[in-house]
């Protein structure tokens, strides 16, 4: 495990204990037989922005803490332990990135601080297909007098639900597959023309998605320049994978936990289990993956508050060796628990859907493959 400064280790030592009193597994399968439509609990979203978890990254002087994404990511590992639902990923770290980067004054000043807050919750909205692509963006945001008229539908939205306002990525030059000819659009939930529809998934979160309809937006709704919104976009994907990661590693190092106690204290033949060679073989296996994925996210995450030249290469890394291990843990986990893990009562059903959930978010590991080896130059 990296090195962590003494914030970091109180921050880790917070999140670990709060989340297991206050956000447990337990919470999340309430919310989840509740039937909420925002696929979080509005008080666990309303303690985490006053324990200040969503300012992270958010510069001081627009409210946040700005202590990084290693301190976010240790924060988020914590939670995925849990399976706490919340928008903290998308809003806190995502969106609030995409507005650091390249918002205007204006932009900042109007939403940085409900962020952090945890009084806002505001989205990223890209995909418009059945898997993660970011060049085949096609929604169209055509200019209108003087400001832009924007048509099209954005699929799988993280948070559409629960959003005040979405960070559109939209074509305004050249066809779905350019690089080029994407920009940004900051758009208020609220907008005419703009509809929702949820999307009813197995970890049960509240994903959306959107229809636009001539929705209108003025030119100050634009990130970035026109046109240039292509490089903004993929520095706040890597992030969004980052963040995953961090989550991911949280889930599967949890169901190594869970595992691992099943392995001392299950009797079998008048052993323990965890006393067979081939288990205790299959275990170390894991614990090595495990380790693996640890040093790929926080690698990952320090080239993110370094600006390496390399994050793109790191965070592509960090999501794809998180997913093996994260597959490959999540079905250890129910295999090795036997008829017990595939009982609803038992929460490793849990961890395995948000597993593929998780796996599939911003690209899967033959989309991450395929990024590295030509960041790579292969």
């Amino acid at each position: 495990m990296a090195a962590l400064t003494e914030e970091q280790a109180l921050i880790k030592d917070q999140a670990q204990t709060w989340a297991r009193e206050e956000a447990p597994v337990a919470k999340f399968r309430e919310m989840r037989d509740s039937a909420n439509e925002y696929g979080f609990d509005k008080t666990t979203w309303t303690n985490i922005g006053e324990m200040g978890w969503a300012g992270i990254v958010v510069p001081e002087v627009f409210g946040g803490v700005d202590m990084g994404a290693q301190t976010f990511g240790v924060v988020f590992e914590e939670l995925g332990r849990q399976l706490t639902a919340s928008p903290l990923l998308v809003s806190g770290f995502v969106a609030a990135s995409a507005l650091s980067l390249g918002g205007s004054d204006a932009q900042k000043t109007a939403w940085l601080p409900r962020i952090a807050e945890g009084a806002a919750v505001v989205t990223l909205a890209v995909d418009e297909g059945p898997r993660h692509a970011p060049a085949q963006v096609a929604l169209s945001a055509t200019k209108n007098g003087g400001g832009f008229r924007l048509n099209g539908a954005k699929h799988h939205v993280l948070e559409g639900m629960a959003a005040d306002a979405f960070v559109v990525a939209a074509r305004t030059s050249g066809a779905a597959g350019d690089e080029t000819g994407i920009s940004l659009f900051l758009v208020d939930g609220d907008a005419s023309g703009l509809t929702r529809q949820r999307l009813m998934t197995a970890d049960s979160r509240g994903y959306a998605t959107l229809g636009f309809e001539n929705v209108e937006v003025s030119p100050e709704a634009l990130i970035g320049a026109l046109d240039q919104g292509g490089p903004t976009l993929d520095a706040v994907l890597d992030r969004a994978r980052a963040g995953l990661a961090a989550e991911m590693l949280g889930v599967a190092a949890q169901s190594f936990d869970m595992t691992l106690d099943y392995l001392k204290n299950r009797v079998q033949f008048g052993e323990v289990i965890g006393s067979f060679q081939a288990l205790g073989h299959r275990a170390a296996g894991l614990y090595t993956d495990m380790e693996m994925a640890r040093s790929c996210v926080e690698a990952a995450l320090q080239a993110i508050d370094a600006d390496a030249e390399n994050t793109a290469e790191l965070c592509s890394l960090a999501k794809c060796k998180t997913g093996e291990f994260l597959h490959r843990m999540s079905n250890e986990l129910i295999q090795i628990h036997g008829g017990i893990g595939m009982t609803d009562e038992f929460d490793a059903g849990l961890y395995l859907k948000r597993a593929r959930a998780l796996e599939a978010l911003f690209g899967n590991r033959a989309f991450h493959r395929d990024r590295y080896a030509t960041l790579r130059g292969f």
